[in-house]
C-alpha cells in the first residue's frame, strides 16, 4: 500500500514538472500555415513581427520564449536559402508564431506584475543610466532574474523581489540625471569662459535660467519623473545652443556688414537652388524665406499626390490582372506560380538597378534570399549619439530611391554596434540609431510608419572581429532590409 502511494505521488510530481517545464512545448497552440501561402511572405512577416516584439522588449520580458521564436525564424530562413521542402519551411514559421505568441502572453503577465519595475527601468534608461557601466548591468541582471522567474511560473519570488529592483533603477536614474546636470554646468561654464556675457548675453541667461529651474524642480518634485526628463533635456539643449551662438557670434564679429549679409544670403540661395525655386536675392530676406517654405510645401504636396497615384495604378493593375486571369480560365495555383515568377524577375531587375545607386564606399547591396540588403558603410553617427548628421542626407536619399523602386515593400532598419562599451549601452544605442533612420524615412514620405520597423541588435551580430579597428568599423553599421510584397501585374 505504501509503495502504491509513493508511486501515485511520483506520478503527480512528474505531471506537474511536465506541465511547468519540459512538456510546455507540447502545450503550444500552433496554427499550421496553409501550403498555398507564399513561404517568402510568411518568413518576412515572421521576421518583422519578431523585430517589433524585440522593440517591445519581449527579448527581456520573456527571454526563453522569444529565443525559441528567433530559432524557428532562423530555421525557416535557412530553409528558404537551401530550397527545403515547403512544408518544412512553413512548419518552422508556424512554430515561430506559436513561440512568439507565448512570449507575448508571458510579456503581458510580466508587464502587469512588474509594471513598477518596468517604469523605473525605462526612466533610468531614458536618463542615460546605461552609461553607468557595471552598476547598470547589475540592475539589468536583477531585472532579468525577475522576468525569468515569471517565465518559469515562480511569480511569488518575482513579487517578493521587485521592490528591491525598483530601488536600484531609481538610484541609477537619479545618478544619471545628476550626471547630465553636471554636463550642463560644464557647458555653461565653458560658454562663460568663451565670452558668453558679452557675445551672447540673452542666450547665456536662457541657459542659466533653464539649469536653475530644473535644479529647483528636481528638489521640489522628485517623483514627477516625466517632467524632470523633459526639463533636463531642454536645459541640455539650451546649453549646447549657447556654445553654437557664441561660435557664430565670434565669426560675425570679424566680418563687415556686407560680408554678414552675403553670408546669410548665400545660405538661403543654396537652399533655393537645391529646391529649384526662383532666385529671389533681389527681394527681402523674409520674402526669400517664404519662397523656400512655399517650395517645400509644394514638394510635399507633389509627393503625396504621387503616392496616391501609384496606389491607384497598382489597384487598377490588380483589377485588370484579375479580369484577365478570369477570362483566360487560369486556376489559382497556376496564377500564383505565374505571379511568383514575375515577382522574381522583377526583383532581379530592381536588384541590379539599386546596386548602381551606390558606390562601394557608400553601401554594399546584396540579395539575402527573398530580400534586398543595403549595408550602409558610409553612414556616420556622432560618438555615443543617435541623431543623423546632414552629411548623411545624400546617402539616405539614395536609400529612399531604392525603397521606392519596390513600390510599397516592408522595410526593416537594423542598428548594429561594435563591442566597445558595455552591452547595456550598445543595446540601448543601436535601436535608437535605427529608429532615427526610420523617422527620417517616414518624415520624408518614403513609407508609412507601420511599413518600416526599427530594430537594434547591439553587438550581437558582428561581421568581423572586434579585435581590430577595421573590424570594429565594419561592425558599426545600419542595415536596410527591403522585402518586396508580392505584386501582381508586373
Amino acid at each position: 500500500m505504501l509503495i502504491r502511494k509513493k508511486i501515485e505521488i511520483a506520478a503527480v510530481l512528474t505531471a506537474a514538472v511536465c506541465f511547468l517545464g519540459a512538456c510546455a512545448e507540447k502545450a503550444l497552440k500552433m496554427e499550421p500555415v496553409a501550403t498555398s501561402e507564399s513561404p517568402v511572405e510568411q518568413v518576412n512577416r515572421l521576421d518583422k513581427d519578431i523585430g517589433n516584439a524585440r522593440n517591445n522588449q519581449l527579448n527581456v520580458l520573456a527571454p526563453a520564449w522569444f529565443s525559441k521564436a528567433e530559432t524557428s525564424l532562423y530555421k525557416a530562413k535557412k530553409g528558404l536559402e537551401l530550397e527545403a521542402e515547403l512544408s518544412e519551411i512553413l512548419k518552422n514559421v508556424a512554430y515561430g508564431r506559436a513561440h512568439l505568441q507565448r512570449a507575448k502572453e508571458v510579456g503581458n503577465l510580466v508587464r502587469t506584475e512588474l509594471s513598477g519595475v518596468i517604469k523605473a527601468r525605462d526612466l533610468a534608461r531614458a536618463a542615460g543610466a546605461t552609461n553607468l557601466g557595471g552598476d547598470y548591468a547589475e540592475a539589468e541582471e536583477q531585472f532579468l532574474e525577475l522576468t525569468k522567474a515569471i517565465e518559469k511560473n515562480n511569480l511569488r519570488w518575482a513579487q517578493k523581489n521587485r521592490v528591491k529592483v525598483i530601488r536600484a533603477f531609481d538610484e541609477l536614474e537619479l545618478r544619471a540625471i545628476k550626471g547630465v546636470l553636471d554636463e550642463i554646468r560644464k557647458l555653461i561654464n565653458e560658454g562663460e569662459k568663451s565670452g558668453a556675457k558679452k557675445i551672447a548675453p540673452n542666450t547665456f541667461k536662457v541657459a542659466q535660467d533653464k539649469l536653475r529651474d530644473v535644479d529647483a524642480f528636481i528638489s521640489e518634485h522628485r517623483y514627477q519623473k516625466q517632467k524632470i526628463h523633459e526639463q533636463v533635456n531642454e536645459a541640455l539643449f539650451q546649453a549646447r545652443r549657447l556654445l553654437q551662438v557664441i561660435q557664430q557670434g565670434k565669426k560675425i564679429q570679424t566680418m563687415q556688414p556686407e560680408q554678414i549679409t552675403l553670408w546669410f544670403e548665400g545660405m538661403l540661395h543654396r537652399t533655393t537652388k537645391k529646391l529649384s525655386a526662383p532666385d529671389m536675392r533681389d527681394q527681402a530676406f523674409e520674402t526669400q524665406v517664404e519662397n523656400i517654405l512655399g517650395s517645400v510645401t509644394a514638394l510635399q504636396e507633389d509627393r503625396e499626390f504621387m503616392v496616391r497615384k501609384v496606389k491607384t495604378q497598382q489597384a487598377d493593375l490588380e483589377y485588370m490582372h484579375t479580369q484577365i486571369s478570369t477570362l483566360e480560365g487560369k486556376t489559382r495555383k497556376e496564377q500564383a506560380a505565374k505571379e511568383r515568377l514575375a515577382a522574381e524577375r522583377r526583383f532581379q531587375q530592381l536588384f541590379s538597378e539599386v546596386q548602381g545607386y551606390f558606390s562601394p564606399e557608400e553601401a554594399e547591396v546584396y540579395k539575402q534570399g527573398n530580400r534586398l540588403v543595403i549595408r550602409l558603410r558610409g553612414i556616420q553617427f556622432p560618438v555615443g549619439k543617435d541623431f543623423i548628421m546632414p552629411t548623411n542626407y545624400a546617402l539616405l536619399s539614395k536609400v529612399q530611391r531604392a525603397i521606392r523602386a519596390f513600390a510599397e515593400p516592408d522595410v526593416i532598419i537594423e542598428g548594429h554596434t561594435d563591442s566597445t562599451g558595455s552591452d547595456a549601452i550598445n543595446e540601448h544605442l543601436s535601436p535608437q540609431r535605427a529608429e532615427a533612420v526610420r523617422e527620417y524615412f517616414v518624415a520624408n514620405g518614403t513609407l508609412t510608419y507601420d511599413a518600416i520597423s526599427a530594430i537594434g541588435y547591439g553587438s550581437e551580430q558582428p561581421l568581423a572581429s572586434n579585435e581590430t579597428a577595421e573590424g570594429r568599423a565594419i561592425n558599426r553599421r545600419i542595415d536596410v532590409l527591403i522585402m518586396p510584397r508580392l505584386q501582381t501585374g508586373q
